[in-house]
């Protein structure tokens, strides 16, 4: 597809780091042809920062968590407060793009202020994210059975985070039916360092989490006799600790890749990226998703329905068992899996980017006079 350099407004949501190790992927595309300019909060700002100009920092909501729950009050308060001192900043940056910059389009993943942006400035706006799956596809209610309230409050969040987009670019490792239009459904954006990685049987499960203590995990994982890599449980460490069968490892992109590659199976949350990468490596998942998090709860249902692992609300020694037990059939369901790297995915995006380079400021135009916004 072929049109004129672009300057291109890209949003990332700061909330995990899933976000911007996508968006790298995309913003090297097209920082090659385009003039892009980032704003990003959190943690993704220095992610970014190391590898892109122009890259704008921006007050962003967070969550909170406590082990492997979401502490709402917390949440509330602590976005409340930041509130406070992000806002100003955020109306700084708003005023600086919108005289300097001077959009033409705006890529968001899940973030707010670059679509504000774009439907103020009446910009197309295109959205690129895995979450969207939850509102503008069609879900089994079989799937979803004692899941119905946890299901609709959370896809009324993603229907009113971007409401009509120029087009809906939407990252999956399942399938369901699309039952909105201006949607497109293609395979996970997986980081070079994946695609570059070859799978290898291995002996040990790769453990992903968050929480910085969890004794019961931890005395779980050791009764299950197995080697576990464990990462995220000890962020201060420099080097590997071995307790026993279990290793603590410092993070390191390199050795966290070269540990999911050669695993036997990993035990994470319900976070899209280390299971859509785990699912293009072939390795079975354990899926414990993050309470409150209901969009976890749905990768982790449809993972054990494709048969590529299993889901489970919390870990014992039973379902560990019954995990393992379950994880030669899970490897033989992942061989049935196949994704052409990222080429199907910057060929959509490339495509609606030359669809909004005709627009001329008539999408919103219609949208409203159609009332989809």
């Amino acid at each position: 597809v072929c049109f004129p350099p672009m300057r291109i407004l890209y949003g990332v949501v700061g909330e995990g780091m899933g976000h911007a190790t996508r968006s790298r992927v995309l913003l090297e595309e097209l920082t090659r042809e385009h003039e892009v300019h980032i704003v990003v909060s959190g943690r993704a700002k220095d992610y970014l920062s190391k590898r892109f100009a122009n890259v704008h920092g921006i007050w962003g909501l967070t969550i909170a968590y406590e082990g492997n729950s979401v502490k709402k009050l917390q949440t509330v308060m602590q976005n409340l407060s930041g509130a406070v001192a992000g806002w100003p900043q955020n109306i700084r940056q708003y005023f600086e793009l919108a005289e300097k910059f001077q959009p033409e389009v705006v890529v968001s993943d899940f973030e707010s202020f670059s679509y504000l942006f774009g439907r103020n400035h009446r910009l197309p706006v295109i959205s690129v994210d895995n979450m969207q799956v939850i509102n503008r596809c069609k879900h089994d209610s079989s799937l979803l059975a004692g899941f119905e309230d946890d299901f609709e409050g959370t896809r009324a969040l993603v229907k009113s985070k971007l409401p009509g987009c120029f087009h809906y670019l939407t990252t999956t490792f399942f399938y369901p039916p699309v039952r909105k239009e201006r949607t497109t459904l293609l395979p996970s954006i997986l980081r070079p360092e994946i695609l570059a990685a070859r799978s290898e049987p291995g002996e040990h499960l790769l453990v992903y989490q968050t929480a910085t203590t969890n004794s019961a995990l931890t005395e779980l994982l050791k009764k299950s006799g197995l080697p576990c890599h464990i990462y995220g449980m000890r962020r201060d460490l420099t080097e590997d600790v071995r307790e026993d069968n279990l290793v603590y490892r410092p993070f390191s992109e390199k050795g966290f890749i070269d540990d999911l590659r050669t695993a036997r199976a990993v035990v994470a949350g319900g976070g899209y990226t280390l299971m859509s990468e785990a699912v293009y490596l072939r390795k079975p998942v354990l899926s414990l998703p993050v309470q409150g998090q209901f969009e976890q709860v749905l990768n982790a249902l449809y993972l054990e329905k494709l048969g590529y692992g299993m889901y489970a609300p919390a870990l014992t020694l039973d379902v560990l068992r019954d995990f393992l037990g379950r994880v030669p059939k899970c490897a033989q369901a992942l061989q049935g899996y196949e994704q052409e790297g990222n080429v199907k995915m910057i060929a959509a995006l490339k495509e609606q980017l030359a669809r909004a380079a005709e627009d001329k400021g008539h999408w919103w135009d219609v949208a409203e006079r159609e009332g989809r916004v």
